[in-house]
Parts: C-alpha cells; structure tokens; sequence
C-alpha cells in the first residue's frame, strides 16, 4: 500500500541508496534514487518531492547545495541530510539554514523511517520492547 508520498534520496554509493529506498518503501513512501547530484537537481527541477534525504559528502555537488538547490525550487519539501563525517557545526549550519533534519550515519532503517515520516507529519509508531 502506498502512502502517496514522494521521497528523493541522493547518495554517491549505490548500494546506501538501494537499502534506503527499500526501507522506506516498506512504509509506502514513493522512493526515487539518485547517485549523481547533478541527475537529483534535474529531478527536483521537474518534480516537487515531500522530502528529499541527501548526503552531504558527494563529489562536485554535495548536499548544502542539494538543499540550497530544494529551497530555491519549493518551499514545501523538506530535507533531510545525512553523513558519515558528522559534526555539530555543520549540522547547526545546515539546519539553520532550511534543513528538516540531519542524520548522522550509520543509522537504523528505523531512525530514517521515523524522520521522514516526522517530515510529512505522520511520526512513526514504534512497539514498545
């Protein structure tokens, strides 16, 4: 079943972006990959996407410029973005400056799952163990 949600993840290593969109397809998101930044400007130009879920180290566009690049185009979706290379100042920076969320990797499937689903406004419900 489909939520009929449109997500965009932008990652340089084929095999993160393959095992990101097979956990949120669980949850019915519509899921679109992207290996190249500059294939993802060109999506996000023809389409408005709910939330786009990008890395921010990528070669010669990396994710500030992913989400500069969503900002200019829409003020509706939200982005996420991840990083193995995670710092406190680079995250503050980018969610100061329209950011919906940042994760740092590694990352559970539910961990995505639950700030996608906080993008679109249906928070995940996680059992209790």
């Amino acid at each position: 079943m489909r939520n009929g949600y449109e997500v965009l993840v932008v990652d340089d290593e084929p095999i993160v972006g393959k095992q990101l969109r097979q956990a949120l397809s669980k949850d019915g998101f519509n899921v679109e990959t992207c290996v190249l930044p500059v294939d993802a400007l060109k999506r996000i130009d023809e389409k408005e996407f709910d939330v786009v879920v990008t890395d921010i180290r990528m070669d010669d566009i990396n994710g500030i410029e992913v989400l500069e690049h969503v900002l200019n185009k829409s003020g509706k979706t939200k982005v996420i973005l991840m990083t193995g290379f995670a710092m406190m100042e680079l995250a503050r920076y980018a969610m100061e400056n329209g950011a919906f969320d940042f994760l740092e990797k590694p990352f559970t499937p539910d961990d995505l799952r639950a700030a996608v689903g906080k993008a679109v406004g249906q928070p995940r419900q996680f059992p209790v163990k």
